[in-house]
């Protein structure tokens, strides 16, 4: 029996992760922790059983108590693997599982053969490279790189739904979210556009990205960045596209004076199509790219922004 951690039922990497597990043709059953939606539709993607934690200390994330919940029943029904959205929580998550079971765990996998060893293949160097490991213990601990399988529900099951109440001490809620704030947004998000516009030093200051901003307000897509932008000042982390950013999947990534710097194309390489528009015909993005643009994007930008309009008849 394979056990899923669930970050949220409507999480498409947590889908991804459970898309994953039931490739692998074991039972699968899943455990949510902290969440109001319980296990709302996880048995579309294979879950036979959700296991769904209650507790008075688990209304706020602490990566302590949620790894305390997971190995809870991870002492119960004894699965064979655990597996989690490789996210920045579930990554935390089953790290600090490991931790608990005193066992190995493997980040950012995209396969897993069974054995004594098990064999994984897992991307790292910021998504430059796929290495292939040897995974020890029991049961096996992994988390799945993001986007390496499409969501696929359609599994057509009734799961059924189990409460339970895992044992928490004060250690374990020492480190917590004390707070939340919400990042300001035009009202498409990052992680779910179809369409992304961003732009990286190029763009060369925090009022240089109006361009930017049209060109995403005239597609209705969502505003992206470079981490050396977010480091400048200009725009905030939350619209940072990368490996220390956010991973993002669109049918189209317009990349504007990005130079493509490993650790940014390890946040984009999902995307379907890529059109990176760029001053220097030598800037690596245009290995990538499936459309190049070779010219200075404060001129190609809003002639690409005049087009559209005049299509549109504004």
């Amino acid at each position: 029996m394979i056990l899923v951690y669930v970050e949220d039922p409507s999480d498409e990497l947590s889908q991804q992760a459970l898309t994953f597990a039931r490739g692998l043709g074991e039972e699968l059953h899943a455990v949510v922790v902290g969440t109001e939606s319980g296990g709302a539709g996880l048995g579309d993607y294979g879950a036979t059983a959700v296991h769904v934690a209650d507790h008075p200390r688990l209304d706020s994330y602490a990566p302590a108590a949620w790894a305390a919940s997971v190995r809870h029943l991870v002492d119960g029904l004894s699965p064979t693997t655990v597996i989690g959205p490789g996210s920045d929580r579930g990554n935390e998550v089953l790290a600090h599982l490991a931790a608990r079971l005193d066992q190995p765990m493997s980040a950012n996998c995209v396969s897993l053969a069974p054995g004594e060893p098990a064999t994984v293949t897992r991307v790292r160097w910021g998504g430059s490279l796929l290495e292939e490991a040897l995974l020890h213990g029991s049961p096996l601990i992994l988390t799945v790189a993001p986007h390496a399988v499409a969501a696929e529900g359609g599994a057509g099951a009734e799961a059924s739904v189990e409460h339970f109440t895992p044992e928490l001490s004060d250690a374990d809620v020492l480190a917590r979210v004390s707070e939340r704030q919400s990042a300001a947004s035009a009202g498409v998000s990052l992680g779910d556009a179809n369409v992304v516009v961003s732009g990286g030093r190029g763009v060369g200051s925090a009022e240089g990205f109006a361009v930017i901003e049209e060109l995403a307000g005239l597609l209705g897509a969502a505003v992206g960045c470079s981490r050396a932008v977010t480091m400048a000042g200009w725009r905030p982390h939350s619209e940072q596209v990368g490996q220390t950013g956010t991973k993002i999947a669109p049918e189209l990534y317009i990349a504007c004076g990005i130079s493509g710097a490993t650790q940014h194309m390890a946040g984009c390489k999902a995307a379907k199509k890529l059109l990176a528009i760029n001053p220097d015909p030598e800037s690596p993005i245009f290995a990538s790219a499936d459309y190049a643009v070779i010219g200075d994007l404060h001129e190609v930008v809003p002639a690409i922004s005049h087009e559209i309009r005049e299509a549109k008849g504004a």
